[in-house]
């Protein structure tokens, strides 16, 4: 995976763009798979790892109501969350992860039910809603990856995206 990452790292540093990332069901591993490639702080500008609800809301400015009403396991959640981690770290991209990755529902959905997200110049906005199998691990890794892959294909990169039927599956959401 952290081919992709190098892949998303080199692009920005090409563009001359900054990334921020907000991290719930993947708590830190989208920070981490970045972080893990040699010169990642010329563009990596930090993250926020929202995991609890309230956090979503007070630090990243998702709509409570929005929240209140979907939870937090919502693709308009998922924006919300990209474009606020965009304003907050002052980066030119900001991408997400929310979901569940067990043992348990969660705000009715299904387990391996996910949204990750991409916010960037020019109005970019992309969620991509993905159906993953497996235990907690694997939910949470095909998350970062799935998510790379986005950001990759919005920086105009051929990434190559695996097909994740294997794993469930997964399409993309218009705003």
């Amino acid at each position: 995976m952290t081919s992709v990452a190098a892949r998303v790292l080199r692009r920005l540093q090409e563009r001359g763009e900054t990334l921020g990332v907000a991290e719930s069901l993947t708590g830190g591993l989208v920070a981490a798979e970045l972080t893990s490639v040699p010169g990642a702080s010329q563009c990596f500008r930090g993250s926020v790892t929202a995991y609890a609800t309230p956090l979503k809301r007070d630090l990243l400015g998702v709509d409570g109501v929005l929240l209140a009403e979907r939870g937090a396991v919502d693709p308009e959640v998922a924006r919300e969350m990209a474009v606020g981690v965009r304003r907050v770290l002052g980066t030119d991209w900001g991408v997400s992860t929310t979901g569940v990755a067990g043992p348990e529902p969660q705000d009715g959905k299904p387990v391996g039910t996910v949204y990750v997200a991409v916010s960037g110049p020019g109005d970019v906005q992309k969620v991509a809603e993905l159906r993953l199998n497996g235990g907690r691990a694997d939910i949470r890794k095909e998350s970062v990856r799935s998510l790379l892959e986005l950001l990759s294909g919005e920086l105009g990169e051929n990434a190559g995206a695996q097909d994740t039927e294997q794993n469930g599956g997964n399409r993309c959401l218009q705003p």
